[in-house]
């Protein structure tokens, strides 16, 4: 991929990128530029300041919503595939807690814009032992998952989604960021085969990220939940994590 080429240059892994954008080389990284007025501003992935660092630094430890579903706790620092890594922002909260997080994403665009920003902490000395955590592989996790975590040879205790949840007609004031990712993006209609595979290859949980009022992804039943203001995490349990033990 060449940053900064035209749409016909530049694929997604899905589709060409929607006429009007490109991945461009800006002074702070690798960006996505679109129709500011529609999107907002240049998208890229930075994970040494702005929130990621505030997050870094004041965000709760392992008191986390997602610290605590995904089982970081009483001594437990499980092994991590973060089968829908987007922008990477949950696996770097687990990486900053000690867990090693493998991460795959299946748009080409969203990918190359994830590792740009992981290069970039890997060379910060306040994230570059957080970066050496972090493994990112490129993949669609609904039809590929067991292939990609056999080829990485990590171990995959606690297996993490966050499908994109259906547009809805009354969803006008979402982000502007969240409407450019899901451009690209697109709905998750695969949630179901994606959370499939997740429990076939998950040898201790799945935790599923929804909104906190959504249905749970049409499966098996949710063994339990940890739910916050806005949103929830189905967790799905196949044994218990235990310290010392994988």
């Amino acid at each position: 991929m060449s940053p900064g080429g035209s749409d016909s240059e530049i694929s997604t892994g899905r589709a060409a990128l929607p006429s009007g954008m490109a991945l461009e080389q800006h002074e702070q990284g690798l960006v996505l530029v679109a129709d500011e007025q529609r999107y907002g501003k240049p998208l890229y992935v930075d994970f040494v300041g702005g929130k990621a660092g505030h997050r870094r630094r004041f965000g709760g430890g392992r008191g986390q919503l997602i610290a605590r579903a995904c089982g970081l706790a009483n001594g437990v620092t499980p092994g991590v595939v973060d089968a829908t890594a987007g922008l990477g922002r949950d696996a770097f909260v687990l990486a900053s807690l000690g867990a090693p997080v493998l991460l795959v994403e299946r748009v080409e665009a969203i990918a190359a814009l994830l590792a740009d920003g992981l290069a970039r902490a890997a060379q910060h000395p306040d994230t570059s032992a957080i970066a050496a955590r972090l493994r990112l592989v490129p993949g669609d996790a609904a039809t590929e998952l067991a292939a990609l975590v056999a080829e990485a040879d990590v171990a995959p205790q606690v297996v993490h989604l966050d499908p994109m949840f259906p547009h809805r007609e009354k969803s006008a004031l979402v982000k502007k960021e969240m409407r450019l990712f899901r451009e690209l993006a697109g709905d998750d209609a695969d949630a179901p085969r994606l959370l499939e595979a997740a429990l076939d290859v998950a040898t201790h949980r799945v935790v599923v990220k929804r909104p906190r009022k959504a249905p749970p992804v049409d499966g098996p039943a949710v063994a339990h939940c940890v739910e916050g203001k806005t949103s929830r995490y189905d967790i799905y349990v196949h044994r218990s994590l235990r310290p010392g033990r994988r």
